[in-house]
């Protein structure tokens, strides 16, 4: 690999983790200043809609200017978010001059790769990428439990440490380093040499553009599969890390610190499929995982029904003076499973869609529209769930009807697939 390679790995497993260990922090946050349940989702609905708004000119603004600046900028933008939030900004608004920062980041991440290395080497530079993200996913979340901790607290309450009132302003000043660390890095990726055109100065024809290109892929009998599989796992995945959190204290009687290593359980399991997957999948089978999205969505029923009530009162293993309870240990291995179908199905569908955009498009037009796609399902799925919340729904219920609603959207996915490949072979438009 080239100079400056492993300078972007670094920076995007920082930058990764810090925006996992955010979200644990910013609903601690809510916490501390007593917010209504329906107001955590809109977290993330802060986040995501930059993700929206901006998607036909993220990429333009990615190549107004060296990617490392671009980087650089997004990070430093992130930092600001957490700063405003120890400030007492509410985190809603802050957590949007996050997601704006995360949103100008996206394109430049993937883009210097192209720049960097020859395109016989992206694929392995893209599976470092994503090894990076996923491990940085499993720790940041960790981290962020361990920073808003009873321990954390009992610090927090003898250090005196000026605008740290609590352990979730002890998290976000945290969060707020890990990004700062992470914009000092990417001053240190090399000059590509790489330089464009500036097209935002042509604000109408970037949405022009963004149009075509989306209406392309929706017209294409193999692509609008992918797209619409991909969309509906992410928008789902995103609310389910919220739900998660939820189930884990609802159901089994967790701590948002103790909930969070569940979310990281599930992030191992996402691996563990994403590396099954791509062993075992190659791309002309790709289409054979879509019952695999079905049976992530009847799995995640069945966690809703899964509760401490089911076992035997003071029922675990001993570990010193510490008894683990058998139903927070068995959990464990039901979170990974959830995680590992997802992973086994969200990689292959990728691949067809960014094989696919490819070949139609452009690779950078085609991640635009799907991150559109993805983040506007993300948006919907989020506000359903406030819905939910508001009507004060039970958590199991809001689990039980969202993974009804993504079986059903799965199946009917398959049966247009079924349909598209009477008129097309989709193989051949995979091997294309």
């Amino acid at each position: 690999m080239k100079k400056g390679f492993y300078t972007i790995i670094a920076a995007q497993f920082v930058s990764s983790l810090a925006d996992n260990a955010l979200l644990i922090a910013a609903i601690a946050l809510l916490s501390v200043i007593r917010s209504a349940a329906w107001v955590t989702p809109l977290l993330q609905i802060f986040f995501t809609v930059s993700y929206v708004l901006l998607a036909p000119f993220v990429g333009a603004f990615a190549d107004a200017m060296q990617k490392r600046h671009v980087m650089f900028i997004s990070n430093a933008l992130k930092a600001s978010g957490c700063l405003m939030m120890i400030a007492g900004v509410h985190p809603m608004i802050a957590y949007g001059v996050v997601g704006f920062g995360a949103a100008a980041y996206s394109p430049a991440k993937y883009g210097i790769l192209t720049e960097l290395l020859p395109a016989e080497k992206l694929v392995k530079a893209n599976a470092w990428l994503e090894s990076a993200t996923v491990l940085s996913t499993i720790v940041g979340t960790m981290v962020g439990g361990a920073l808003i901790s009873t321990l954390a607290d009992r610090f927090v309450a003898h250090a005196h440490l000026p605008l740290i009132r609590s352990s979730a302003d002890l998290a976000m000043f945290a969060v707020m380093v890990t990004y700062a660390i992470a914009a000092a890095i990417n001053i240190f990726i090399p000059d590509t040499g790489a330089r464009y055109p500036n097209r935002l100065n042509e604000p109408k024809k970037l949405v022009g553009d963004f149009y075509h290109c989306f209406n392309v892929l929706w017209a294409d009998k193999l692509a609008q599969i992918a797209l619409w599989v991909t969309t509906l796992m992410w928008g789902g995945a995103v609310t389910l890390q919220l739900l998660v959190l939820k189930w884990a204290n609802v159901n089994l009687g967790l701590s948002l610190s103790k909930a969070a290593v569940m979310q990281g359980v599930t992030g191992l399991g996402i691996a563990v499929g994403a590396a099954a997957a791509a062993a075992l999948i190659p791309l002309r089978n790709s289409l054979r995982v879509l019952p695999i999205g079905i049976l992530t969505g009847a799995v995640a029923i069945a966690v809703a029904f899964y509760n401490r009530d089911l076992f035997p009162a003071g029922a675990g293993i001993r570990i010193g003076s510490y008894v683990l309870p058998i139903y927070i240990l068995l959990a464990y291995p039901l979170m990974i499973l959830l995680g590992a179908l997802s992973g086994f199905f969200i990689v292959p569908m990728n691949a067809i869609l960014q094989h696919r955009g490819a070949t139609l498009l452009s690779a950078g037009h085609s991640i635009a529209v799907q991150n559109f796609n993805q983040n506007l399902a993300v948006l919907l799925m989020l506000g359903a769930y406030a819905i939910l919340l508001t009507a004060k729904m039970p958590a199991q219920w809001i689990i039980v009807v969202f993974g009804s609603f993504i079986t059903f959207m799965m199946w009917l996915a398959k049966r247009r697939s079924a349909v598209n490949e009477r008129t097309v072979d989709m193989r051949a438009l995979v091997e294309e």
